[in-house]
């Protein structure tokens, strides 16, 4: 399970229903796109923000009901299903706001930086598909924002080395001086006892947070409650495997294999069947 922006948007997974299954294939081409606008090609700084304003004068378009002047076939699309499922389109402005600051933002100071971030890059996501589902409720809302940043933060864990040869650095830099860790490190691949309590430090601040917003793959029905379940112990299980590695995210990226997969499955099973994690806690009111 590859954690990224959208990777865990359950893209045509046999365990959402059918009709469901094109109107996230349009939402997740649209934040695709949206992204890739920010972070491939050779464009120039310049030239992306004038992109994603052209973007944004696309989702203005379809909030007037009218022709989109870029993408018109995808934003047509969008149209469609907005008005089918009476979606917002906050959501889709606070991802490409989120877009427009990786263009220039490489470094966050501390905690709320980043955490503002990841509640425009990450959090969207779950807003959209809770709209979809029509389970949009406060409390089914707060707890999607806790996995969906959780998860965006077990990608940065997980691709410490990617993001900085891409010129980024998502750890905190407040956290990178309290355990007494340098960018000079970071490049070099050092893997000391510093390193170790950082990340450890890291690894625990996104597991809570996933833990935290677990309990709305039990309150969601059916086969979207079962599907998330399975985002968690995914999201889950890379941070095991993070700390399997010793935090050295270097040399030995945390991926899942087969073996992985059929422990997300049991444990998946086992979550759904008990209402609870495992050995933790129960996850609502001691059941």
């Amino acid at each position: 399970m590859e954690v990224d922006h959208y990777e865990n948007f359950p893209v045509a997974s046999i365990l959402l229903p059918k009709a469901l299954r094109a109107p996230v294939g349009v939402i997740y081409h649209v934040a695709r796109t949206a992204d890739d606008i920010a972070d491939e090609g050779d464009w120039s700084p310049a030239e992306r923000h004038a992109r994603l304003a052209d973007f944004r004068a696309g989702l203005d378009a379809v909030a007037a009901g009218r022709a989109a002047p870029v993408h018109a076939h995808l934003f047509g699309k969008l149209a469609g299903v907005v008005a089918q499922y009476q979606l917002p389109l906050t959501p889709f402005y606070d991802l490409v706001s989120a877009f427009d600051q990786d263009i220039d933002t490489t470094r966050y100071a501390e905690w709320p930086a980043l955490l503002d971030y990841c509640s425009r890059s990450a959090n969207p996501v779950g807003h959209l598909m809770l709209h979809l589902f029509d389970a949009a409720t406060p409390a089914n809302l707060a707890d999607s924002d806790a996995i969906c940043t959780a998860l965006q933060l077990i990608n940065f864990w997980q691709d410490v080395a990617i993001d900085w040869n891409k010129g980024r650095v998502y750890l905190p830099q407040t956290d990178l001086a309290r355990f007494g860790v340098t960018e000079a490190q970071i490049e070099a691949r050092r893997v000391d006892d510093a390193w170790r309590a950082l990340m450890a430090h890291e690894v625990a601040e996104a597991r809570a947070l996933l833990v935290r917003g677990a309990p709305l793959a039990l309150r969601l029905p059916g086969r979207f409650g079962l599907e998330l379940c399975s985002v968690v112990q995914g999201g889950l299980r890379i941070l095991e495997r993070i700390e399997k590695a010793d935090y050295d995210v270097f040399r030995r990226r945390p991926v899942l294999g087969g073996f992985d997969w059929c422990v997300i499955a049991v444990r998946t099973l086992a979550m759904r069947v008990s209402r609870r994690m495992g050995s933790r806690p129960p996850l609502e009111g001691g059941v």
